[in-house]
């Protein structure tokens, strides 16, 4: 019998790519698409797949909870391959976390991500051996620190807390009694020391490292 897939992505022209490429190989269906979380999570249960290729960002949630839902309604579990445009080392250790099989970059090849297919449905795995054992030591010492975090200085951190929160420059300036030149300051090292071009993507970062380190801001 063929390898039934599940694909789990907003976008329609990913969606429709990743058909045609799947097509290709004979033994290999997609049995079913879903643009949100809510519809995978629907979907599965009937579809039943065997290999479930989810977006790791969704519009109503994320692909990790994705895999870990259906993971656990769906018998026999399928195996979930995470793929996401960038490589986001919190998101590989919850993709872990939640019995992922396979995390990949979409930029893989047609060729590789068929043959990812493949590994998965027979039982293999994706994930190298050094991830794991990253993650099974983070598992027992508990997270570590983020180099790029640890060297912003204290005010910088309470500046990206207050970025994370919506604050613009003229508001974080009124909230820690400094000029707004000097937050802009501030917010160009801590944005520079985090390897960021964009505010928004310092306030995506400090959320995400709220949820992963609660209580350390």
């Amino acid at each position: 019998m063929a390898i039934a897939v599940l694909l789990v992505d907003d976008h329609e022209i990913v969606r429709r790519g990743l058909v045609q490429l799947l097509a290709q190989a004979e033994d290999v269906e997609v049995v079913g698409q879903a643009d949100s979380a809510t519809a995978a999570v629907a979907q599965a249960p009937r579809l039943k797949p065997d290999v479930a290729i989810i977006d790791v960002r969704l519009p109503d949630g994320d692909g990790v909870t994705v895999c870990r839902e259906i993971r656990s309604i769906v018998q026999p579990p399928p195996a979930c391959l995470m793929l996401t445009s960038y490589s986001d080392d919190e998101a590989l250790f919850g993709a872990i976390m939640a019995g992922a099989s396979g995390y990949m970059l979409k930029e893989v090849t047609g060729n590789d991500l068929v043959a990812a297919v493949r590994t998965l449905a027979s039982g293999g795995s994706l994930l190298h051996a050094g991830v794991t054992a990253t993650v099974l030591q983070r598992l027992r010492g508990g997270p570590e620190e983020d180099p790029r975090y640890a060297a912003l200085s204290p005010q910088e951190r309470r500046i990206l807390d207050l970025i994370a929160e919506g604050m613009t420059n003229r508001q974080i300036a009124n909230r820690l009694f400094l000029a707004e030149k000097t937050v802009k300051n501030y917010v160009s090292s801590l944005l520079h020391k985090l390897g960021f071009d964009r505010r928004t993507e310092a306030g995506v970062y400090a959320a995400r490292r709220r949820r992963a380190h609660p209580g350390t801001f």
